[in-house]
C-alpha cells in the first residue's frame, strides 16, 4: 500500500498498479510510452511498452506498476524524464483501475477497454474489449480491483485473437433439450439439418444427373433442341426439389426418373415453356425412398 508520508502510522488506500502477496511476474522495460499510466493494462507495441489507444489486435504486456516508495510519476503517468525504465506485471495478483460505472464480480472475467478513448487500459466486465487473461478478485477502493492476471499460453493467445475460427463446431457440444437431433455436437447437427435447407444449384444442363442428396432449388435453360436430365431415387427422406424452367431457348427438358413420382406410375417429366414447375419431395415406399409430386404447375407428367 502508498503512504502519504514515511511514517507508516500514516497510510493511504491502495492504488492502482500494486502488488499483493508473494508470487509475481514483473518485467522490466527501457522503451516505453512518455506518459505511460499506471495501474492500467499497457500494451506491446513494437518492442515498446505503451498505453492502449484503441488500435486493432493489441499484444496484452501486462499492468503498468506503481512506485510505492518515493512515486515520482505526475498524476499517474510515468515522466521519461524521471524513468529510465519501467516495470508492469505479468503474472499475480495486482490492483488495477476499474472503468467507471463498471460493476464486477468475483471471479468475473477481466477485460480491457480500448475504445480509442479516455478508457482506455482500463480493467472493464464488457466481453466485446480485449481479454486481459485475468479475473476479478476483490474490490480494494473505489473503481479499484484486484485481480488475478496470468499471460496466455501461446496457443491460447492465438486462439482467443482468431475471430473466425477459435471455435470448431465438431469441438462444441449441444445440449438439445428439446430432442430435435441424434447429434452431440454442433458440426455433426448441421450436418443434420443442411440436407433440408434449400440450396440454389445451377442447371446441371443437358444429359446430366439431378444432385438427388439435400434440398435444391433449380432454374433451368433449354437450348433449340430437346435436352435430358435423369433423376435418380432420394438419398434422404424429406428433402425437396423445385425444378423451374426460367429461360426457353425452344426446346423442352426432359427428365427421367428412376422410379415413378406418383402413384399413378409416372416416371417422366416434361418441362417446355417458362414458368412451368415441378416440386418434388422424398417420402419411404415400400421401405424405400422415392419421389412423389407435391406440385406440378404446367409441367407434363407421363410414362416411358
Amino acid at each position: 500500500m502508498t503512504f502519504s508520508t514515511g511514517f507508516l502510522a500514516d497510510p493511504q488506500g491502495t492504488n492502482s498498479g500494486e502488488l499483493v502477496g508473494q508470487n509475481h511476474i514483473v518485467l522490466s522495460a527501457e522503451t516505453f510510452e512518455d506518459g505511460l499510466k499506471v495501474g492500467r493494462f499497457a500494451k506491446l507495441d513494437t518492442g515498446s511498452i505503451d498505453n492502449f489507444d484503441g488500435s486493432a489486435t493489441p499484444v496484452v504486456a501486462g499492468v503498468v506498476k506503481r512506485y510505492v516508495y518515493n512515486s515520482t510519476e505526475d498524476a499517474g503517468l510515468l515522466d521519461q524524464d524521471n524513468h529510465t525504465f519501467i516495470e508492469y506485471i505479468r503474472e499475480g495478483l495486482v490492483t488495477v483501475q476499474v472503468k467507471s460505472g463498471d460493476t464486477p464480480a468475483l471471479f468475473d472475467r477481466v477485460f480491457i477497454s480500448n475504445d480509442g478513448d479516455a478508457n482506455d487500459g482500463l480493467a472493464t466486465t464488457s466481453n466485446a474489449q480485449v481479454d486481459a487473461n485475468a479475473e476479478f478478485i476483490a474490490e480494494v477502493s473505489s473503481d479499484t480491483w484486484l485481480i488475478y492476471i496470468t499471460p496466455a499460453p501461446g496457443d491460447v493467445a492465438t486462439h482467443i485473437a482468431d475471430a473466425t475460427a477459435a471455435h470448431a463446431a465438431s469441438a462444441i457440444s449441444i445440449a438439445d433439450a428439446g430432442g430435435f437431433t441424434s447429434a452431440t455436437e454442433v458440426e455433426a447437427a448441421l450436418q443434420e439439418i443442411y440436407p433440408f435447407i434449400p440450396l440454389e444449384i445451377a442447371d446441371p444442363g443437358d444429359a446430366a444427373a439431378i444432385p438427388v442428396t439435400k434440398s435444391a432449388v433449380i432454374a433451368i435453360t433449354t437450348g433449340a433442341g430437346g435436352e435430358t436430365n435423369t433423376l435418380a431415387d432420394p438419398g434422404e427422406l424429406g428433402i425437396e426439389l423445385t425444378i423451374s424452367h426460367d429461360v426457353d431457348g425452344g426446346g423442352a427438358r426432359v427428365i427421367t426418373a428412376a422410379t415413378a413420382v406418383n402413384e399413378t406410375g409416372n416416371n417422366t417429366i416434361t418441362l417446355d415453356d417458362p414458368g412451368e414447375t415441378i416440386v418434388l419431395r422424398s417420402v419411404q415406399v415400400g421401405g424405400s425412398n422415392v419421389w412423389r409430386v407435391v406440385v406440378a404447375d404446367g409441367a407434363t407428367l407421363s410414362t416411358v
